[in-house]
């Protein structure tokens, strides 16, 4: 089927939807170690000319400028150096009189102020005056050759029509809007529509829990809910508005929620629902935008922390935007007719600054991946770049490591010669992912960026690119800072750590537009988490080793928050959902390594001296439990039913050890003179050597 240009973008996609059954379709009438390993260096070629100056320019006033020479103004003169910028790059109501007021000790973080403006203008209006029939959007649906292509009026209109329908159903300026649908248009549109009413959205990843859901949506006091009827992933539908409808049912700030048709199958609709395409069909394809100030909210997004309640992460306008918008074009070397393809769900950050916010204020194509990388084999994503002429592929170090298991016919059979940059996000890429993806995916010609960043970052923090031109690309190092992010590696009492070949704690030294303003409701935590370790600077909970060259490696997590196929999550919320078994006192939940997932949670279980317990049952039931409360891809890969727990004299769970013995290392435990009974380390060690044995028999 080919892909639709034209038409407005609801009878396109009303028209164009297609119900996938057995690989088959038909048409329906829908909405639808601490230091590096030592490894050859690459050297490419990066932003820039002969002469090392940046180009494209930053601003007319940084016309001429090298990167060391525009890095060193960025972190030495950051107002002279961002206010130069958003002047010119954003389309401002009103300009703004002071580029910022910040105290980074206290968390006070204020950038471009007395400034308005508006997000989706910036995303879509200034663009529809220029090219009007450029395509913002290419929808890439979950069968191969289905492809959806909106343009940047398409996406307009819609917009429009569904922020009219927001206000009519009595969203206003603040009011928070949560958003639980898969990657599609009318997903994109939905941000863009609160960003236009100056509403404020929640966007939660399809996959979590009604009871995650229930609490996100109670955590922000969500006034509405948009969401679909189902998704479609790697040939199957899946259920979501029976998850909401679980989950609304506990949330009493709720007025409506907005339904959208992905599938034909028909959803009961209660009082609350509205069936949105309905709803959208009477509204005009005009709305006028809502002036917002630079500090005003955009969005939040609930990240797991090292407390079992997930924090709501608050991102402002103008500053998030800007940052978005110039991490995307500079660290992906992004230029006008590109078509840039992040592979990342909306449900998560890079969603929101890699497929939406970037590359649409960039007036930029994007790619919505809606699919799996091994639907309907091990080939989709290189099928999906030569179809599309994908030119920029940022994808996960876990789903790398998933496909370089398969034989490399699978990306060699397609023309990926389209493909200019490689990127890589969510978390550190190990070296035989680097050098696959960089030699069998971009056939040693493409410049593979590692990016590190977080969602309280608001984007790319350190990476490659941008750089002088020529600059080397170590393999599997993020490197170099991006403008206005100062590094700093901080001993364990506090101090900065001075030189290089030198590891520590990961903090930044000052602001930047586009970081995290505050925890939603709860600025003292977000203090306390982030400003209260080391003072004057922001920690971002990672370790770092900086090379004898200067360069930045990140060697992982330094606080109980483990990283599974990129997505951060607080033991302690595993935790806080297995002790809600009545048969369980205690638990502890760390990560251990895993080949493809990066990590996965090992959970160590004290069950009721009960003799009538079933355990096999049980952990059953904890699995469930935890797929329940927060979602599956939570479910620990093991779970090791104890007698007790390694603590100290505080009563504080030793979770260092508990880590050894899981990894098999307990050949070297450290310091074990805090521990108030030594011999239950001899009863786990135990325990485990039986769990393992049990396991090679199964596996066997």
């Amino acid at each position: 089927m080919a892909a639709h240009k034209n038409g407005s973008l609801i009878h396109i996609i009303n028209r164009a939807s297609v119900l996938f059954k057995n690989g088959s379709y038909r048409k329906r009438i829908l909405l639808t170690s601490l230091k590096p390993v030592q490894c050859q260096r690459r050297t490419v070629s990066s932003i820039g000319d002969k002469n090392t100056n940046l180009t494209p320019h930053l601003s007319s006033n940084l016309a001429g400028w090298s990167y060391k020479e525009l890095y060193e103004l960025s972190v030495n003169d950051p107002e002279t150096f961002w206010g130069s910028i958003a002047k010119e790059r954003l389309t401002w109501n009103k300009p703004f009189d002071q580029v910022r007021d910040c105290e980074i000790t206290s968390g006070k973080i204020n950038w471009f102020l007395g400034g308005q403006l508006n997000v989706s203008v910036n995303c879509l209006d200034v663009h529809v005056a220029k090219h009007p029939d450029r395509v913002a959007l290419i929808w890439e649906r979950d069968e191969p050759g289905t492809e959806v292509k909106v343009t940047y009026r398409e996406l307009l209109e819609t917009t429009c029509r569904l922020a009219n329908t927001l206000k009519r159903h009595g969203v206003n300026k603040g009011d928070r809007v949560a958003i639980y649908m898969p990657v599609s248009p009318i997903a994109v549109a939905a941000m863009l529509a609160c960003a236009r009413i100056g509403a404020v959205h929640t966007v939660v990843f399809a996959g979590f829990s009604s009871e995650a859901l229930a609490g996100r949506i109670q955590d922000a006091q969500c006034k509405a809910v948009i969401t679909c009827n189902q998704g479609v992933r790697g040939g199957r539908f899946i259920d979501l508005k029976p998850t909401v409808d679980a989950a609304v049912k506990n949330c009493p700030t709720v007025q409506h929620v907005f339904v959208a048709q992905r599938t034909a199958n028909p959803t009961p609709m209660g009082k609350l629902d509205i069936p949105l395409e309905e709803a959208m069909a009477s509204e005009s394809a005009q709305c006028a935008p809502e002036p917002m100030g630079s500090e005003e909210m955009l969005f939040m997004l609930h990240t797991s922390g090292s407390t079992g309640k997930p924090k709501g992460i608050v991102h402002t306008q103008a500053g998030y935007l800007l940052y978005a918008a110039l991490t995307h074009q500079y660290v992906f070397d992004y230029h006008p007719g590109d078509v840039f393809g992040c592979v990342a769900d909306i449900g998560w950050v890079t969603g929101h600054s890699y497929v939406v916010y970037g590359p649409l204020c960039n007036g930029a194509t994007t790619v919505l991946f809606e699919s799996t990388p091994v639907y309907p084999d091990p080939g989709r994503y290189w099928e999906t770049v030569q179809r599309l002429g994908i030119n920029q592929f940022y994808g996960a170090p876990t789903a790398i490591r998933l496909l370089l298991k398969y034989e490399e016919s699978w990306v060699k059979k397609y023309d990926r010669s389209s493909l200019k940059t490689l990127g890589s996000v969510g978390e550190p890429i190990n070296h035989e992912a680097w050098e696959w993806f960089y030699n069998v995916v971009g056939d040693g010609r493409c410049p593979l960026v590692d990016t590190w960043w977080q969602t309280e970052t608001g984007g790319v923090c350190i990476a490659p690119r941008p750089a002088e031109e020529g600059a080397e690309i170590v393999p599997a190092m993020a490197m170099r800072p991006f403008f206005g992010i100062q590094p700093v590696l901080m001993e364990e009492k506090g101090k900065p750590i001075s030189g290089n070949d030198v590891s520590g704690a990961l903090c930044i030294g000052q602001p930047w537009p586009g970081m995290a303003r505050t925890i939603f409701g709860d600025h003292k935590r977000f203090v306390d988490a982030y400003f209260k370790p080391y003072p004057g600077h922001y920690f971002t909970g990672d370790g770092a080793y900086r090379s004898k060259e200067g360069y930045y490696q990140i060697t992982g997590r330094m606080d109980d928050v483990i990283n599974i196929s990129g997505h951060r999550l607080g033991t302690a919320e595993i935790e806080d959902a297995l002790d809600e078994h009545p048969a369980v006192p205690e638990t502890a939940v760390i990560g251990i390594s895993h080949d493809i997932k990066g990590e996965v949670p090992f959970a160590f279980v004290v069950l009721k001296e009960d003799p009538s317990l079933n355990h096999t049952a049980v952990v059953k039931e904890l699995r469930g439990l935890v797929a329940t409360k927060i979602a599956k891809y939570a479910v620990p890969d093991h779970f090791l039913v104890v007698k007790r727990l390694p603590k100290t004299r505080s009563g504080k769970i030793m979770r260092r050890i508990l880590r050894k013995v899981a990894m098999e290392q307990t050949g070297d435990l450290g310091d074990v003179s805090t521990l108030d009974d030594p011999s239950v380390v001899t009863e786990i060690i135990k325990a485990h050597a039986q769990y393992k044995s049990l396991t090679s028999q199964k596996k066997s």
